[in-house]
């Protein structure tokens, strides 16, 4: 396993705790000897966790799409941003150079982007890790739907096989 994809906000969420795990993933990232792939901005966690990458060596892919390369602001500290037409491709990109998904906190562009590769997951699509970072408990909500969906009978198995989730960013790793 050589890249992690995370997935993240172009903002920075109301809480100090969200940017410092941001940080500190980027860096364990690093350290751990794998390379990040994310959408390209430098605004935000999206922002955040690549500067904890480059900071401490790591290898990074962003890729963004042309209409936001000055919306989120494409990172200028990365050699490797690939400028893509279309979300569709973006995500496409991202999925393909990429050997797990790491969901952080984040908006409606997160939850898009982790809908559709835990769906791509269940579908059998690929079977790549996908770890939900439940970081102070962000993702809550999100997992008490998961619940109910399985609950009503609509998510296929009967179960949360499709991820896991990390309550630690070491938690990640042991799963990754």
């Amino acid at each position: 396993m050589k890249k992690i994809c995370v997935f993240t906000g172009a903002a920075s969420g109301n809480s100090p705790l969200y940017r410092e795990r941001a940080v500190q993933l980027g860096k364990m990232i690093s350290e751990r000897g794998f390379g990040l792939v994310y959408g390209g901005g430098s605004r935000g966690l999206m922002g955040s966790v690549t500067d904890g990458v480059i900071k401490n060596g790591g290898p990074v892919v962003g890729v963004i799409p042309k209409f936001l390369e000055k919306v989120e602001i494409a990172h200028s500290g990365i050699t490797d941003l690939r400028i893509v037409e279309t979300m569709h491709e973006r995500k496409a990109l991202m999925y393909d150079l990429s050997d797990a998904f790491v969901i952080m906190p984040g908006g409606l562009g997160t939850l898009d982007e982790a809908m559709e590769i835990i769906t791509w997951r269940q579908l059998g699509v690929h079977n790549k890790p996908v770890i939900i970072a439940n970081i102070d408990r962000y993702w809550d909500p999100l997992l008490s739907l998961f619940q109910n969906i399985i609950d009503k009978g609509f998510m296929h198995h009967g179960k949360r096989g499709h991820f896991e989730v990390a309550e630690t960013l070491d938690c990640i790793f042991e799963k990754i």
